[in-house]
């Protein structure tokens, strides 16, 4: 009898064992799928209500976490009039406002970041703004990752560094990028008259692109220089105050719009203009993106939205 209860004991300790190998192999498998999932988290309508208080109707408020995901940011880097849109919306939550999004807002951050990049790989443009939001995003979590223990990251520390990774990895990539010529043999952009060069010139909305431009060939450093070129940019991007404020004179006793182009950006935000933005109904307080419907009550309702930049998005939700 004593054998056997001995015996018996051994069993049960086996069997003990035996469920918590199981149970801790399950959390590691549950985590495994979740740290890898690639798919964003959808609700069925493609809008969101914006409370800012608790009703009779409604409880609670809310949230940018909320916002980005139900707003389908994946379909919209795909369109070319939101993409840069989205791009600067990723930009400013890399800046300030990653530790007010739960969870799974976070992992759809990177998994929207990744198809950016993916997108930027394939069709080779955009790769500067990438890279911006690149390093935007790798000095705000290197900041944060030292703060480790007063709760200011979702997750664990060992997700984040996995993450702070594959940011490295997008940059070696973007780095590593060359430009293909395309095989068209036409008509090129310096086969066009100057006047039509300087006209499509004048199209650019960042100085950066300009001096870039003017380094494929001779002809077009020339145009590059233009001071009505730079005077036109500085008027689009600045206000005539500002400008006042930040003169300065060519040796010849002009101005030297170029570098006051590059002294101002340095002092102000440039205006942002995008070919498509999300949209605030005044009249029911629903967010969504331009032509997405929405149970409007008002008897136009088209007269009721009004245009937000990425800015006025995240101002939206701090309370």
């Amino acid at each position: 009898i004593h054998s056997f209860c001995k015996k018996d004991d051994r069993n049960k300790e086996n069997l003990f064992n035996s469920i918590n190998y199981d149970v801790a192999a399950k959390k590691r498998k549950k985590d495994l799928l979740n740290n890898k999932a690639k798919t964003q988290y959808f609700h069925q309508e493609k809008w969101i209500y914006v409370h800012k208080g608790s009703t009779k109707e409604r409880h609670g408020y809310c949230t940018l976490g909320e916002a980005f995901n139900r707003l389908d940011f994946s379909s919209a880097i795909l369109d070319s009039r939101r993409f840069n849109y989205v791009v600067r919306l990723l930009e400013l939550i890399a800046k300030s406002q990653l530790t007010s999004l739960s969870g799974i807002a976070q992992k759809n951050y990177m998994n929207i970041l990744e198809k950016v990049v993916q997108k930027v790989l394939e069709d080779q443009q955009n790769i500067r703004l990438i890279r911006e939001l690149l390093q935007t995003l790798y000095t705000s979590l290197c900041t944060l990752v030292q703060r480790v223990g007063k709760s200011v990251l979702v997750g664990n520390i060992n997700m984040w560094v996995h993450r702070m990774e594959s940011i490295l990895h997008w940059q070696q990539q973007l780095n590593n990028i060359q430009i293909t010529r395309p095989a068209f043999k036409g008509t090129t952009f310096t086969d066009l008259p100057l006047c039509l060069q300087l006209n499509i010139m004048q199209r650019l909305s960042d100085g950066r692109d300009l001096v870039s431009l003017g380094q494929v060939a001779p002809d077009l450093q020339v145009l590059s220089e233009d001071r009505l070129l730079w005077k036109k940019l500085c008027q689009y991007h600045f206000t005539d105050r500002q400008i006042r404020k930040r003169l300065i004179l060519s040796d010849k006793g002009q101005l030297d719009w170029k570098k006051m182009y590059f002294k101002l950006i340095r002092c102000y935000p440039r205006k942002e203009q995008y070919g498509d933005t999300l949209q605030l109904c005044r009249h029911c307080h629903i967010l969504s993106w331009k032509g997405t419907d929405h149970p409007c009550t008002a008897n136009n309702p088209e007269t009721c939205s009004t245009s937000l930049s990425p800015q006025e998005f995240i101002n939206l939700f701090r309370f």
